[in-house]
């Protein structure tokens, strides 16, 4: 009977059980009160490990296990987890008021939120509890429970050892963290997908960050809801994910809204998921999209954990975040490998591969630990980022002046010039616009069909006038929106003139 119920449990893979055996040195070697941190990357099986942890502990220890979750979503899928390893064990959620039955388990998977409304209703007490295990140990809504546990061996588990609060840093809580493979390391194991990642330059400098330390939803909305921004995301899909199970991530619902609105008016099935929605809804929807081969997913964080989907071919980051946890956990969600599935694709429309790096790039999470400020301080600025974009006119753009073959133009190093040479800044952008101009009549017949052309500039101008911006250090938008507006109506009129200079001309020519 022992045989059989063994042959059931989940074996665990090498790495799995090198990092279980260094947690049970910490369980064994440690006082009974330790608090021991463990990282692991989305996809690495914390699940596993830790529900392996449970069935040993209780085995080993004699004592029972409290796993806390910030999500019903997660308690469910732990609670599944734990019966493939053996382990009696109950939810406790919104329904269970009082636990008379707690004899007959051996182990508790709880809420933060219901649990410690229980304890402080009196309602409700855990006996001979040794071990308490923290799922996405990063959420500081954990911390409140810690003192009904003090006697208890705490272990957090997470894939980003960065606290959700950075002024209430995780080193406060934990004595040590353990370090699990890299996700270049489970790449290359096959444990997870290789990551072929898009990015697309987005001016951020209309975002405000909140109180939460992120940008703001309402800032977001304003951005992503433009129709700039929308045709942006309908150009990336088509390049990179057409025909490819798509999940997009945005922040703010009308922004969602907006891209199923986009997609739908450009004839591409897709379908919108945010909290508002009801159980029935989310399931008919997940299912939905589960079965579709090309299913175009678009839905506001709701699916950052507790989802898992290995089918995901593409992750859209329609979204800015400065949160390094929600950068990894929005990614992780296409990282599952499957049997025909080796890579997939990230498309990055928020400048977060900028600000944090490569999904695959390696992270010292050690010192992300020990020094968070250190960490935080050195993100890289938006003001920054942008200031190293690269414009390039698209080929197709470039296609419509066949005449032109000189298509850049040196902002910062005309800038030094003129400084130089005690010239006036706009002269600046009088040899830019010059230049405009140029390729708008050579490849004209007449001014109308250089004002067409000239609409295509937009784009270029935009970008030459936030270099210039830079230069001169005044950085607003409202300056520099009215620079762009001033610019092309220079051009504009320009343009009018040198064919009127040309019309003259030829006038003078034919007398």
């Amino acid at each position: 009977m022992t045989m059989k119920k063994e042959s059931k449990i989940k074996s665990l893979y090498d790495y799995q059980e090198r990092d279980l055996e260094a947690i049970f040195d910490r369980i064994n070697n440690q006082k009974d009160d330790y608090n021991l941190l463990y990282q692991l990357p989305t996809g690495g099986g914390k699940t596993v490990v830790f529900s392996e942890i449970v069935r040993r502990y209780i085995r080993e220890k004699g004592k029972k296990v409290v796993i806390l979750t910030h999500r019903i979503e997660l308690c469910k899928q732990t609670s599944k987890m734990l019966n493939g390893f053996d382990v009696k064990n109950k939810v406790i959620n919104s329904k269970v008021k009082e636990l008379d039955d707690q004899k007959d388990y051996e182990c508790f998977v709880a809420m933060v939120e219901t649990l410690n409304n229980r304890i402080q209703d009196d309602k409700l007490e855990l006996d001979d509890i040794g071990l308490v295990i923290i799922d996405e140990a990063h959420y500081n809504s954990f911390r409140k429970l810690f003192k009904y546990f003090d006697h208890c061996f705490m272990l957090g588990v997470t894939a980003t050892p960065l606290s959700s609060n950075f002024k209430l840093p995780m080193k406060d809580n934990y004595r040590e963290l353990i370090v699990g493979n890299s996700i270049t390391s489970l790449v290359e194991k096959g444990f997870l997908a290789q990551a072929v990642t898009h990015t697309y330059d987005v001016g951020l400098s209309g975002l405000t960050i909140g109180m939460n330390g992120d940008y703001t939803v309402k800032s977001s909305e304003k951005l992503y809801t433009a129709t700039t921004m929308q045709d942006k995301l309908i150009q990336s899909y088509n390049e990179v994910a057409k025909g490819k199970k798509t999940l997009i991530f945005n922040n703010g619902i009308r922004t969602s809204i907006e891209v199923e609105d986009t997609f739908r008016r450009a004839g591409i099935e897709i379908r919108h998921l945010d909290n508002t929605n009801t159980k029935e809804e989310r399931k008919e929807i997940l299912r939905w999209f589960k079965e579709k081969p090309d299913a175009v997913l678009t839905s506001v964080s709701i699916l950052t954990t507790g989802f898992d989907e290995p089918s995901v071919e593409c992750i859209v980051l329609n979204r800015a975040t400065k949160s390094l946890t929600l950068y990894y956990q929005m990614i992780g969600r296409g990282s599952r490998v499957l049997k025909d599935k080796k890579e997939f694709q990230i498309i990055d429309l928020g400048n977060n591969v900028a600000r944090f790096g490569l999904w695959n790039e390696p992270v010292d999470w050690q010192q992300v630990f020990r020094s968070p400020d250190f960490y935080v301080e050195n993100i890289v600025s938006d003001e920054e980022i942008e200031r190293n974009f690269v414009y390039t006119l698209p080929d197709s753009t470039k296609a419509e002046f066949p005449n032109t073959t000189e298509f850049t133009f040196d902002i910062k190093g005309a800038y030094k010039r003129i400084t130089k040479e005690n010239r006036k800044s706009k002269d600046v952008l009088d040899e830019s616009i010059a230049q405009h101009v140029q390729w708008c009549v050579e490849n004209s017949e007449d001014v109308f069909d250089a004002r067409i052309l000239a609409k295509l500039l937009k784009e270029d101008i935009k970008d030459r006038i936030r270099r210039y911006a830079y230069c001169i250090i005044n950085n607003t938008n409202n300056y520099k929106d009215w620079l762009e507006e001033d610019y092309y109506r220079r051009l504009r009129m320009s343009i009018q003139q040198e064919f009127a200079g040309i019309e003259a001309a030829a006038e003078s020519d034919s007398e």
